[in-house]
């Protein structure tokens, strides 16, 4: 698995995309916490909000269809 970075550092989407599935971060400052992730420079925290929302959503919905 990439090493969870900031994608100021140049992480790619698709690695914090496959993270976020596998974890349940349901917010910015918990993904900091939990991966090390971001250097708060606040360039992209717009995007990475938009990713764990993202994330979240297709853990619902995943959930959903397996009840």
């Amino acid at each position: 698995m990439a090493q969870i970075i900031c994608l100021c550092n140049e992480i790619l989407d698709l690695d914090l995309r496959d993270y976020l599935d596998s974890h349940n971060i349901n917010s910015i400052d918990e993904l900091r916490e939990v991966a090390s992730i971001c250097n708060k420079c606040m360039q992209c925290q717009e995007l990475v909000e938009a990713e764990i929302y993202s994330a979240r959503i297709r853990r619902q919905s995943a959930e959903a269809s397996k009840a």
